[in-house]
């Protein structure tokens, strides 16, 4: 059984580090997002910043493109050439995304400082890419109405994971202990 246990012990280390990280960011993402009232339609601070960034990116392509708050969901609605294109909720501020990558990263560590800078570039990149795509498909739903749910539930999602899945690349086979043992061995 000890051998067994010495055996799978890199992987039992990642799976405790990747699982304990996860819960704890996810718990204090959850603990952040528990202060805003969805019942009065109260949209979290970083949702409402990624609907007003992405407005400034496409303001550039047209003036007359603003959000406002919907009503009815705690949402950002989204105005692009004085069309109603799309409501910009929680899930769209990409730090559900953000956590993953960090915990996996944690899970997969490195020496603290590399971690900590891969961790805060990859977050921002992660960040400004999601804003990217809000402006790309918000661009794309105005002129291809009829492609919106592939646009938005295939297309953008791959996207955004496959960065994320590069970045984990990146990062186990160039900044990990684990990138510097296969290297040296």
């Amino acid at each position: 059984m000890k051998n067994s246990i010495n055996q799978f012990r890199p992987f039992l280390l990642f799976l405790g580090k990747f699982f304990l990280s996860y819960l704890l960011l996810t718990v204090a993402y959850q603990t952040y997002l528990n202060q805003f009232d969805s019942k009065k339609m109260e949209v979290d601070a970083v949702t409402v910043a990624v609907a007003h960034q992405t407005v400034a990116v496409l303001s550039l392509f047209d003036s007359q493109t603003y959000t406002e708050p919907n009503p009815h969901e705690p949402s950002m609605k989204l105005i692009y050439k004085n069309k109603y294109i799309s409501r910009i909720i929680e899930g769209c501020n990409a730090l559900s995304v953000i956590i993953l990558f960090i915990a996996f990263v944690i899970a997969f560590s490195g020496k603290l400082k590399n971690t900590i800078v891969f961790i805060i570039l990859g977050s921002v990149l992660i960040y400004v890419l999601n804003v990217s795509r809000i402006v790309i498909l918000s661009m794309a739903m105005f002129r291809f109405p009829e492609y919106q749910d592939f646009l938005h539930g295939v297309v953008f999602p791959l996207l955004i994971y496959s960065i994320v899945f590069i970045l984990w690349i990146i990062w186990v086979n160039k900044y990990s202990f684990y990138a510097s043992e296969t290297t040296t061995k």
